[in-house]
């Protein structure tokens, strides 16, 4: 299959609820995901992230449209299109009197998965988990805790694997060993969905990048080409010292950062650095270091979704 999970015209209007008036949630979302991509779904908060991921999950009645996962119409067979998914949640969900061992043995018996197939202890091993396989979820801390997460979230050796917020409040250490993980999976054939507030994560690791605001796919594009369409860059220079500038190429500014370097930002599609440096060379403005700076992810997310 090209296709992982193929999405057609999905709405979700949730009903008015006392003072409340109802609120449309997705207004008409098409999307298709590749097989074997890691794919990220970013949007602020409010914009529709969570309701799509719980209507892949079957947590949530969507009220139109189609959704297909790994070949299976949900409509038509929604157990096989459950199976096909695992979904890493945001929330610490799990019942504090289980083992980790214990979670993962009942999560697999609620998928059908018989005892001969279960890999419980790889599981275990895969994120960490060996020596407090026996404790009390309740005694684990918070970074085990979404390690266990992950683990619950392919006992049943699923198609697809979606994480929502897997690095939010974890340490570094746990975040590199998640990273190094999923990377693992992917290579295997795993296909990956990533929502994050960590803009940089999804930078690093994902194929494609599909941006939400208020319900709709406002933009969806290879990470490469998402990156470009911020026509920024920007010089930085050590001058040494306070500096009198030039005028400066027209789409030029400057400003003095606050550990005294010179900031010079520039369009580069109608400016080059050369020209930007010979202007302060020819003006005598001293050059100690520079170095250059590219618009990152997060200046293409505020500018896309800002109001």
């Amino acid at each position: 299959m090209s296709d992982a999970i193929r999405i057609t015209g999905l709405s979700k209007t949730y009903a008015a609820q006392g003072n409340a008036p109802a609120k449309e949630a997705l207004k008409g979302i098409d999307l298709a995901i590749p097989t074997g991509s890691i794919f990220g779904l970013l949007g602020p908060n409010g914009a529709g992230k969570s309701t799509m991921i719980n209507i892949l999950a079957g947590l949530v009645n969507k009220t139109a449209g189609k959704v297909t996962i790994w070949g299976f119409d949900q409509d038509v067979n929604p157990r096989q299109s459950r199976a096909a998914i695992g979904v890493m949640p945001q929330e610490l969900n799990m019942d504090p009197f289980f083992t980790p061992r214990a979670s993962l043995e009942v999560q697999a018996g609620l998928y059908g998965v018989p005892k001969s197939e279960r890999w419980t202890d790889e599981l275990l091993a895969l994120v960490g988990l060996t020596d407090q396989a026996n404790a009390y979820a309740r005694s684990l801390s918070g970074g085990m805790k979404r390690r266990l997460l992950l683990a619950k979230a392919l006992v049943h050796r699923p198609h697809i694997l979606v994480l929502d917020e897997p690095t939010a409040g974890v340490d570094i250490t746990l975040r590199e060993m998640l990273w190094k993980n999923v990377r693992r999976l992917n290579e295997q054939g795993m296909t990956i969905i990533l929502t994050t507030h960590y803009l940089e994560e999804a930078e690093q690791m994902c194929d494609e990048i599909a941006i939400i605001n208020h319900g709709q796919v406002i933009i969806r594009q290879d990470t490469q080409t998402l990156l470009s369409r911020t026509d920024g860059k920007t010089l930085v220079l050590d001058t040494g010292g306070p500096v009198t500038l030039p005028p400066l190429p027209q789409g030029a500014r400057s400003e003095i950062r606050p550990d005294g370097r010179l900031a010079i930002s520039y369009p580069p599609s109608r400016l080059r650095a050369d020209q930007i440096l010979d202007v302060l060379r020819v003006a005598g403005v001293p050059i100690v270091d520079v170095a250059t700076e590219q618009a990152d992810l997060e200046d293409v997310f505020v500018e896309l979704t800002r109001d």
